[in-house]
């Protein structure tokens, strides 16, 4: 099955540094195939034969062992992004009008329970539920007046990990040409 493994937290500002290169062999020790990092931000896709619940706790008890960090890792499923794409609106994008974030949602969480927990502020935010994420999108000229900026730090945000809808969009090409 082909996956994509999203680490939280690594290689931002500086902190809980992981080469990509290296990062690349620690999945190919777990016998993980056809490994394609993609920017320096904790993407991985891969190919495995494990459940995503396995793969998340035995990739993160090896980054562990490797690296000491504790970095939570997000498994989804080529299924799971297709999924997302579907929910994915083909307009919203990350780009000087635009910002469009995906939340993915840590394992086992309720899109629609934690979409109540946000504030998304009418004629600013826009939020759509999708399996697993939340797709956020703010006109560039709102961002600073968007409620999203408001839930970094928070005991929500620390239950998921963010990648823009560019790079989303790129995993999801990387992951159907694997």
């Amino acid at each position: 099955m082909v996956y994509v493994a999203l680490l939280r937290g690594i290689n931002v500002g500086g902190k809980n540094k992981i080469s990509m290169k290296l990062l690349k062999e620690t999945f190919r020790h777990l016998d993980l195939e056809s490994v394609v990092t993609y920017i320096n931000s904790g993407n991985v896709v891969f190919v495995g034969h494990q459940t995503k619940a396995v793969l998340e706790k035995k990739l993160r008890q090896e980054i562990y062992q490797e690296y000491n960090l504790d970095i939570p890792v997000l498994i989804r499923s080529l299924s799971d992004f297709e999924s997302l794409m579907e929910t994915l609106l083909a307009d919203w994008k990350n780009d000087d009008t635009m910002k469009c974030d995906v939340m993915f949602l840590e394992n086992g969480l309720d899109e629609a329970a934690f979409m109540e927990k946000l504030t998304i502020k009418p004629g600013i935010d826009t939020a759509l539920q999708a399996t697993g994420a939340i797709i956020w999108s703010v006109a560039r000229k709102n961002v600073t007046r968007s409620s999203l900026t408001k839930i970094v730090g928070t005991d929500l945000y620390k239950k998921m990990t963010v990648r823009n809808v560019n790079t989303t969009r790129k995993l999801y090409e990387i992951m159907k040409s694997i």
